[in-house]
């Protein structure tokens, strides 16, 4: 789990964002039925894996302002630097492009198995990236480059067969009068009115993206701080020139649009019953920054992908280029190697639905129709490949990566299915074992204890109830972390326990800063407390005994962890708790 750090507001997205109504474009239309919206979020939920391109006047800075690096994400410099309006419009006639090639941009996209790209039109920065008859501080007037990169990228998208969709920030406006009022004020150039901002500025450059360059997937809304039903109101209308488009719930004015927008996390179980995509960075911005160097390896991105697709959501994975116009060399390089994993395993993640697992130790599952494909991250160490509380018959096993299919033998054993799978794992990163099944997919979600001994609550067992909290495997994590939220709690149920008393055991990490956490384990009504200290890091696992809990009856346990009082950022990273019987 990473440190939580309070400037992590200021990025260039918000998280959440989240609204409850099914529709989006359609509330401008009228009534969509459930077929019609189906039918027009088709390829969305087809494609499960996105380019999101963060791209503007900010890539000239590149993180540095007079000769200091400046903390927090690229395309926020202006406003954590505090920049005056006019000293950072002086960077656009040092902003020339010239090694800018759509073509190469869009193929890179596709080779790495992408199916739609979204680029920023217009960051908080005010900077539009395409001419606009709204105000001159646009890259063909404002700049040497005299092209329009929007229409470029058009052009090559429909040439490769990739959708586009536009980002769009229509709250936030650090260079247009009334535009800052939202998100940040430090200079008299901005004084204004917003209602004049978007009136004048936000809403003309909305209907110039969504009528100049042909028929558009997505509009992304971002960061609607300050934006009533009255403001937001003002650009629904625009919609209807895209009937088909799909857009975000960052809007504001309580318009939920049509997708979810988790950022730089992915929901423990997703968002059932609402389409979301999760957007991430490959490093730890998303606008250019010449010396962010932490990059993420192409297993954490390709496993994000898996576990993303495994509960029904989209990968927005962002690339920043430079003021050249060139994508990084690090970003290039994983984008390739994840599009040659998707050669192979593509079939286990575009157009799936969530697996019926809620949390699978090794992996992760997704579905299409009567084929569940196991995507196995920790290949078994030796012996069968288990599959936990499936209740279907198996019809057919195999490896997706033997093009011949040659069945895998299966069998029965206890509650749990086996599948005898290789010594080596197909690939290193993730195999993907198919199983083909009799009837809908049915999983029996409830733990059995075993007959005598100890009994484990494991991480990997466990039911998160709420929004922050998720199981994390690899890299010395075996446990429910991103627990930032006290609200959250997790969840076990156990069949078979035997009555009597129990000693209580609680396996954690916690960094330094984190500690103090106070929460309770709760056994049926039996209940016990336990506080939170910290170690050395959040993948330094200590073990507490905190008490004893007395479980009457043999019906099924249900036994909780529920944070009291959570003094820091972070609850804890919980690996498990075990129930030993003794007094």
């Amino acid at each position: 789990m990473k440190t939580i750090i309070a400037a992590a507001l200021f990025a260039g997205l918000l998280p959440g964002w989240a609204g409850a109504s099914e529709t989006g474009a359609a509330e401008v239309t009228g009534m969509e039925t459930k077929k019609a919206r189906d039918e027009r979020m088709a390829w969305w939920r087809e494609a499960r894996f996105g380019m999101f391109i963060h791209w503007g006047l900010y890539s000239v800075p590149a993180g540095t302002w007079n000769g200091k690096q400046v903390d927090n994400i690229g395309e926020w410099i202006m406003n954590i630097g505090k920049i005056p309006v006019a000293d950072y419009a002086a960077l656009a006639p040092h902003f020339n492009p010239a090694k800018y090639d759509a073509d190469a941009w869009v193929r890179l996209a596709k080779e790495a198995g992408m199916r739609y790209i979204v680029i920023t039109s217009k960051h908080h920065d005010g900077f539009a990236m395409f001419p606009s008859k709204a105000t001159k501080y646009n890259i063909y007037d404002a700049t040497p480059f005299k092209r329009d990169p929007l229409a470029e990228l058009a052009d090559a998208c429909k040439r490769h067969g990739l959708r586009l969709g536009f980002y769009y920030s229509q709250a936030q406006d650090w260079h247009h009068p009334g535009g800052a009022a939202a998100g940040g004020h430090w200079d008299k150039a901005q004084d204004g009115s917003m209602d004049d901002y978007i009136r004048d500025v936000a809403v003309p450059q909305v209907r110039e993206l969504l009528t100049g360059y042909g028929p558009l997937a997505v509009l992304w809304w971002d960061t609607p701080v300050d934006m009533t039903k009255e403001r937001a109101e003002k650009f629904l209308p625009l919609l209807k020139l895209q009937p088909g488009i799909i857009t975000n719930d960052r809007l504001g004015g309580g318009f939920p649009g049509d997708t979810g927008t988790p950022e730089q996390e992915i929901p423990a179980t997703g968002t059932p019953g609402r389409d979301w995509e999760t957007c991430m960075t490959m490093n730890d911005t998303w606008g250019f920054k010449s010396y962010d160097r932490n990059w993420k390896s192409v297993e954490v991105l390709v496993r994000n992908l898996a576990d993303i697709a495994s509960k029904g959501g989209n990968y927005l994975l962002n690339v920043g280029p430079t003021s050249e116009g060139l994508i990084p060399e690090e970003s290039v390089t994983r984008l390739k190697a994840v599009g040659a994993w998707l050669k192979t395993n593509g079939e286990a993640i575009y157009g799936t639905d969530p697996g019926p697992f809620r949390r699978l130790a090794w992996g992760r599952c997704t579905r299409k129709g009567n084929r569940l494909n196991l995507i196995v991250f920790e290949w078994p160490k030796s012996g069968p490949l288990k599959v936990p509380g499936l209740k279907n018959k198996v019809a057919k096993a195999w490896l997706l990566s033997d093009p011949a299919r040659t069945a895998l033998k299966t069998r029965k054993a206890g509650d749990d299915i086996e599948v005898a799978v290789p010594a080596a794992a197909p690939d290193p990163i993730a195999s993907v074992v198919v199983l083909e099944v009799v009837g809908e997919p049915a999983v029996d979600h409830v733990v059995r204890a075993p007959a005598s001994g100890p009994v484990e609550f494991t991480a990997a067992e466990a039911e998160v109830e709420g929004t922050s909290a998720r199981y994390e495997s690899g890299g010395g994590h075996d446990n429910i972390g991103f627990w930032t939220d006290p609200k959250d709690t997790v969840k076990w149920v156990m069949a078979g326990m035997k009555p009597g008393r129990y000693r209580v055991s609680v396996t954690y990490a916690c960094e330094k800063g984190a500690g103090g956490t106070t929460y309770a384990v709760k056994a049926g009504r039996a209940s016990v407390t336990g506080t939170v200290r910290e170690t050395a890091s959040w993948t330094d696992f200590t073990t507490d005994e905190i008490g004893a809990v007395t479980v009457s009856g043999r019906g099924p346990l249900t036994l909780k962890v529920v944070p009291e009082k959570m003094p820091a950022y972070a609850v804890m990273n919980l690996k498990a708790v075990v129930l030993t019987p003794g007094k």
